[in-house]
Order: structure tokens, then sequence, then C-alpha cells
């Protein structure tokens, strides 16, 4: 584990995506861990070890959080932010390196993380009314994220999300849910129907990844004593995450970004285990 950027008062919630030669690490900049001047860092390195800055993302009202990226199917990296304003949430996208935003899906529906299959784009959103909740599937037309299924019946307070997809097409999503345990929901395309079941963990910032072997591994904060970033075996179809490596981190932490380097697994991710909340690299061999 290496720290990789610590500039700002407050540096957290991160991603990570391999694009034109570079690995790219992206995350939100503030003075605290809510307040109203949040920008996006992205930052590159060529094999990883040593990091330059490369782009800030700002606008003038908005706290821009929780950046995510992606490579479309055009070879563009695409980055996907909420901008938090008075008014509510409205999620933004970015074509890298232009610096144009433009608005993605519904007022106050976080579209918090987006993953491509073919020429389309699929993700969940989350309601952030306090006094209305739930989540809508997402689907990208080539042209604009439309509300693919308004209503995924997930009870309780469901929120942060990612979505993979299997080699037959099969759709599979972890899903935030607060006060009580994750979900694992499945889809089969068009992925109209979803099916859903409760993990045996409570789960924050949830990300995961499919190794070449076809293992599923997922990096999530754990909650049950201290929290803590962990690495876990995810198995769909148990609903089961089963911890098998603790990152260095503690409290304020997690919202990792994942991806496969050869034997090694990369991992982004936040910590305030040293005092200041800072962005790590973690190596992690998955043989």
């Amino acid at each position: 584990m290496t720290k990789i950027w610590d500039q700002a008062p407050h540096n957290a919630f991160t991603d990570l995506a391999r694009h034109d030669g570079r690995w790219h690490v992206a995350f939100r900049e503030g003075s605290a861990h809510v307040s109203p001047d949040g920008k996006i860092r992205v930052i590159r390195s060529k094999k990883g070890v040593q990091w330059e800055p490369w782009l800030l993302l700002e606008r003038a009202g908005d706290d821009l959080r929780d950046p995510k990226l992606s490579v479309n199917p055009n070879g563009d990296l695409v980055l996907l932010a909420a901008a938090a304003r008075p008014s509510g949430h409205q999620t933004m996208m970015w074509t890298l390196p232009n610096a144009v935003p433009k608005p993605v899906a519904d007022l106050n529906y976080w579209l918090w993380r987006i993953a491509w299959r073919g020429r389309e784009a699929f993700g969940i959103g989350y309601r952030t009314s306090k006094d209305q909740r739930g989540v809508r599937l997402y689907k990208f037309n080539g042209a604009e994220f439309v509300s693919w299924v308004d209503d995924l019946n997930v009870d309780g307070y469901p929120n942060e999300s990612a979505i993979r997809f299997r080699g037959d097409g099969t759709a599979i999503a972890l899903l935030r849910r607060d006060p009580g345990n994750g979900m694992v929901g499945v889809a089969k395309p068009p992925y109209r129907e979803w099916t859903w079941h409760e993990t045996n963990a409570r789960v924050g910032g949830p990300n995961f990844i499919a190794l070449p072997d076809g293992r599923f591994v997922a990096a999530v904060r754990l909650y049950d004593g201290a929290q803590r970033t962990s690495l876990c075996w995810f198995e769909p179809e148990k609903a089961a995450l089963t911890e098998f490596l603790k990152l260095p981190s503690s409290g304020d932490s997690s919202y990792a970004g994942m991806a496969v380097d050869g034997r090694e697994l990369l991992v982004s991710y936040y910590s305030s285990h040293e005092g200041k909340t800072a962005i790590y690299l973690a190596r992690v061999n998955w043989k």
C-alpha cells in the first residue's frame, strides 16, 4: 500500500481506470467530508508508481462528489460525478480531457456508477430526497441516459451500487442499503426484471470486479466492529461476502477503484488511519 495523494484538507472517494497507456485515479478534494467546495482531481501515472496531476474539475456553486471513471466504446475516458447543490443533486458527465460537463439522469437521482456492455451502459441511480427513497436503473442509449426500470423495488434506503456483467450477459449488482445489510441483484437481458437478495454484511462504497479466473472480488467498507476498507470474495449466487484482506484503513475510508494488472489487483481507496484523509493505492497478488 502506498499513499499517492494528500494535498487537500480532505481527499476522498476514489476511482481507477487504465486509459491511453496510463493509470488514472480520480477523487474529490475539499475542506471536509461534506463541504460546499468539492472539486474533482484526476492524477495519472504510467506504471502506477510516480503520479502527476492531470486535471482539476470544478464548478462554481457545486460540491462535486464521488467521481467514477470508465472507458466508453469509442475509447474515450468518461467521468461521472454528482453536483451537490442546495436545490438537490445532479449527476454530471465529462468526456476527458474535455472539461465541459453535461447533466445526465434525473435531478435528485444520483447515478452512482455505470458499466458498459457493448455500446450500451447501465447504472443504478438512487433518490437523494430525504422524504422519498428508491432506486431506478438507467440505460445509455448512445445519446443520453434514460430510465430503464423506474423502480427496482428495494426497501429501506438503497443507494450506492456497482453493476458488472458475466460472459453470458447476466447483470450482477451489489447495492448499499442503510441501515441494513447490502443487497445483491441479478437480471438477464434486457434487464427489465431483477431478483434481489440480502447479503450477509452491511457495506459502504461497494465496488467489485471479475478476476481472470472468473471469481469476483469486492472492495467495501465494513461496519462490524471497527470501520475499515476490506477486500472480500463475492459470491452473488449465495449473496455472500467473505473478507480475506483488510487494507490499511480505519474510520473515514473506502470508496475504492479496482483494476486487474497482470497477476495483481490494483485498488485505489481513501482512508484516515494516518490522521489526515489521503488517497492510497494497494497492489494485491490475486493468484
